[in-house]
């Protein structure tokens, strides 16, 4: 077996541009839908405020985006893939405290991402109201039918509807360039907006400027999902699609504020300037067209989520669930009950918020501590990985956290909003993460090794004893010892208990997450002739193992090559069954009622044990066949409580 990543960096052609236009873009390329509008939403429209915004919105990208995420972020790729626990791979062992952080930045980021769907589709379904028979169409049926309709074709994959994707995007961009245009040649003084002179002087001068930021902010809040779906498209189509992207969006942000300095009031309740800037013939196809790209940006959003949630469990931050393979593409999962928690949280954001409007007014508190963990986790990597200078990363810390902490105090503002929302649901996932990390942790804390060596003469003794019952001829005992001479002393408990488990050949077998993406490669040690054996199976955090699989895939080719004798042995299939005879023990641990507990380790531990229940077993997250599988329980005893003095009250005389 060898890794199976493709390689750092992708080719570029014109089919894997098209593709990075089709995954990528669909969150901050939706955008405009909202931003503007946000913006101006009950303001009395002036120069001051709309060259102002405009000017913070180019500069916000300009910075957050192009600089810190495009040239600077994508750079920590970890063998070409991207996202946060990518990077946390990348830089954990240069700090102790990354642990908590990267917590933080991917709890909120899977919160933020349950708002991204409904206010996506929700303000481009809110065009309808535009047509002038449709001007009171409910359109939060339509809106949960949409959603609904999505999260319940995620099981069959988008390898079929995917190709699409790409081509949709192209429109979608294309439409955006040509309807700014059209009114940037009505108002061609626009340009002066790209001044960060209007920008700061809106900051300083207009009354109560700084909380404009927190709608600013709205045009960069999928800059985080560039990085996370690099794996998809590769560093270098990223940033030439990006070019594209971004010209694009800056000029139909031009071309709305464009249309808006023709405008000498109040923006009217419930009136998008992006639907205005079109023409009242094409509203109908560029409201299907809106809505065709919010799906996509939703799609995607959903995707990444799959793809967090996976690596969450690989690097055991995340309770052990179903993950599935709904086709052949690679990197494409579907996990069934985050699908299920993301449909209900995000049906729920639509009933709850009713519109677009009031869901703008939620969105981006979260994400702003997520970009502020990566700014962190960043420095480590630009330190210690591309061996920058000191004073040169303190500068770049400096202004990014800069940035994004004034971006953070700017949208506290939206916290009674329904801010409070997402920091509410990142709490919880935050607490599930931090209680399977810390849960972990400990009962891994009360795991003793112990040296195979010392066991060789006994187990020898027991494989070749007829007067015990063969439980198996090959034996396999899953293991967490990197060391190839070591394993736990439960396992040896296990093989010497009351009733022995005698077997011809004894397997331990060892699977290490690698900090990798797409490793698989193994390793074989022969610890006693025929006897006794260790592989090491090495996987990258984004495979989803199937331990079963590999190991009789390994046993077929060290037969296939004559090695440690195994081809010579009798293998224990019959004439009657020609399958070779394995059996794999998985011992799991139980919190004992022996235990006295203080109040934090308590809820811990308490949490991480029912989390355990209720999610996958070990054997099946590993990938055994349960006909193959014994499953041993074994009680954790973490602070054993003090025995009571226990008095005879019947004693003879």
């Amino acid at each position: 077996m060898t890794a199976i990543g493709e390689g750092h960096h992708k080719k570029i052609t014109a089919a894997t541009l098209l593709v990075a236009l089709g995954i990528i873009y669909g969150d901050i390329g939706t955008s405009p839908l909202y931003v503007l509008k946000a913006i101006i939403e009950h303001r009395q429209i002036s120069e001051e405020l709309v060259y102002g915004g405009i000017s913070l919105v180019f500069w916000t990208l300009v910075f957050q985006t192009s600089i810190k995420y495009i040239w600077l972020t994508l750079q920590a790729d970890n063998q070409g893939e991207g996202g946060i626990f990518s990077l946390y791979a990348l830089v954990k062992r240069y700090g102790k405290g990354l642990v908590i952080p990267t917590i933080l930045g991917a709890t909120t980021l899977l919160a933020d991402g349950i708002i991204t769907p409904p206010i996506s589709i929700s303000s481009a379904v809110e065009g309808l109201r535009m047509v002038p028979f449709l001007d009171h169409l409910p359109t939060v049926p339509i809106v949960i039918i949409i959603l609904s309709v999505l999260f319940f074709f995620q099981r069959f994959g988008t390898e079929k509807v995917g190709k699409f994707f790409g081509p949709a995007m192209v429109i979608w961009f294309l439409m955006l360039l040509i309807l700014g245009i059209n009114q940037i040649i009505l108002h061609p003084n626009i340009f002066k907006a790209l001044s960060p002179v209007y920008g700061y002087h809106l900051l300083t001068h207009y009354h109560h400027g700084f909380w404009i930021l927190g709608a600013v902010f709205l045009c960069t809040t999928g800059a985080e999902a560039l990085y996370s779906d690099l794996g998809h498209c590769g560093i270098g189509n990223i940033r030439i699609t990006w070019f594209f992207v971004k010209t694009c969006l800056v000029i139909n942000y031009l071309g709305q504020a464009a249309w808006l300095m023709n405008q000498s009031d109040l923006l009217l309740h419930g009136r998008n300037p992006f639907f205005e800037v079109m023409p009242h013939w094409f509203l109908l196809p560029g409201i299907f067209i809106a809505t065709m790209a919010a799906i996509i940006a939703s799609q995607a959003l959903i995707t990444g989520s799959f793809t967090l949630i996976n690596e969450a469990m690989n690097l055991n931050f995340w309770p052990r669930v179903g993950v599935r393979q709904p086709s052949e593409s690679k990197g494409q999962i579907f996990i069934p009950s985050v699908n299920t928690m993301l449909w209900i949280g995000c049906i729920m954001i639509v009933l709850y918020f009713k519109n677009s409007a009031h869901m703008e007014a939620a969105y981006g508190l979260a994400i702003t501590l997520t970009m502020l963990v990566t700014t962190f986790l960043l420095s480590f990597f630009l330190f210690y990985k591309l061996k920058w200078n000191k004073v040169i990363v303190a500068a770049f810390v400096t202004v990014f956290l800069s940035i994004e902490i004034t971006f953070f105090i700017a949208n506290i503002k939206k916290f009674p909003d329904g801010g409070f929302i997402t920091l509410i649901i990142s709490g919880i996932y935050f607490f599930i993460m931090f209680s399977v990390f810390s849960g972990r942790k400990i009962s891994n804390r009360f795991t003793k090794f112990v040296d195979i060596k010392k066991y060789e003469d006994i187990l020898s003794e027991l494989s070749e004893d007829d007067s015990i019952p063969k439980f198996s001829t090959h034996l396999i005992y899953m293991t967490k010892a990197n060391s190839h001479h070591q394993i736990e002393e439960k396992i040896m408990k296990s093989i010497l208990a009351k009733k022995p488990k005698r077997a011809d050949v004894y397997w331990f077998l060892h699977i290490n997450r690698t900090n990798q993406p797409y490793t698989l490669d193994y390793e074989v040690f022969e610890l006693l002739n025929d006897k006794i054996f260790k592989i090491n199976i090495n996987i990258g955090f984004r495979v989803i193992p199937k331990t079963e699989v590999y190991f009789k895939k390994i046993i077929q080719k060290l037969v296939e090559n004559k090695e440690l004798n195994l081809h010579i042995r009798p293998d224990g299939s019959t004439k009657y069954n020609p399958e070779p005879d394995f059996k794999f023990v998985v011992i799991e641990r139980f919190l004992s009622v022996e235990n006295e507990f203080t109040l934090k380790d308590g809820v811990i531990l308490n949490t991480f044990f029912f989390l355990k229940r209720i999610s996958l077993s070990d054997a099946k997250f590993f990938g055994l066949e349960k006909s193959d599988v014994e499953v041993e329980n074994i009680p954790l005893v973490y602070q054993p409580i003090a025995v009571p003095e226990l008095n005879r009250i019947n004693q003879r005389d």
